[in-house]
């Protein structure tokens, strides 16, 4: 808890919630997009078009082997780790979060590669790399824990936070195919709920009711705080179907998540 009320002092900008968010010397000093193109770059080699049950792969190994590749990857995580985004508005402070948080992901994962679930990185006293820090942004050493749930979750509290991190596991809402940007920020995070929540991975409609992501039960404080208020959330993003059985009182009958590396060859 010192921990994380320590980053929310550190890297929450001291104009939150104020006019000044939107002062022009605030914007100016948001930048969000590296000036190389090595995320967009990345995407393009080395994820996939999604497959049928609408899930995106990484093709990490693939990654592995170009240590140009690795590099490019180092450098960019290099170039965020160089931004002040206590100095950014909520929404620019947002997208780089998010940005970091799936790159080191890919990292941490590339580094530790060939494994076949996230949750095999780390020691064999910790279940996955979340706890350790990996990062150091404005001199303070972050893991992606503190990023999730210490900043993203904290300081911009919005459900549509899940849609914006990935874990490198088959059952996360998909890595985006690109960076997190302001220009398209609000529509790109609909976009990635719609996606994810009428996939099977988001909610499956049985004979028994609803069978939904686990993510809605571990952070169900962030749909509502109830199963109700996870139902709602669905029929916010849900397709025809989805939607018609919601309304038509279908209920949640139980939670699932596939801790499988959503690595290309991993299927």
């Amino acid at each position: 808890m010192r921990r994380l009320l320590l980053l929310s002092v550190l890297l929450w900008p001291a104009f939150a919630g104020s006019a000044c968010a939107d002062s022009p010397a605030v914007q100016a000093a948001a930048p969000v997009k590296a000036e190389s193109t090595a995320w967009p770059d990345l995407m393009k080699a080395y994820i996939t078009e999604p497959d049928a049950q609408g899930l995106v792969r990484f093709d990490y190994k693939k990654l592995t082997e170009s240590p140009s590749a690795m590099a490019s990857l180092d450098q960019y995580i290099a170039y965020h780790e160089s931004l002040s985004p206590s100095q950014m508005d909520p929404k620019a402070a947002t997208a780089y979060w998010g940005n970091l948080y799936n790159a080191l992901t890919v990292k941490v994962v590339a580094d530790a590669y060939p494994v076949k679930s996230i949750r095999k990185v780390g020691s064999a006293l910790s279940l996955g790399p979340w706890k350790k820090d990996i990062s150091v942004v404005e001199g303070n050493d972050i893991s992606l824990d503190d990023i999730e749930h210490g900043i993203m979750r904290k300081q911009f509290p919005s459900p549509l936070i899940h849609y914006m991190v990935n874990c490198a596991s088959v059952g996360c809402p998909n890595l985006k195919a690109g960076e997190w940007e302001v220009a398209t920020f609000d529509s790109d995070r609909d976009a990635a709920a719609r996606d994810f929540v009428n996939s099977p991975r988001g909610a499956r409609i049985t004979n028994k009711g609803l069978v939904v992501s686990s993510i809605y039960k571990w952070f169900d404080e962030d749909f509502g705080g109830s199963k109700q208020g996870v139902l709602n959330h669905l029929r916010q993003y849900a397709d025809e179907d989805l939607a018609a059985a919601i309304d038509g009182g279908a209920k949640i009958s139980g939670y699932e998540y596939d801790w499988t590396l959503n690595g290309v060859g991993h299927e």
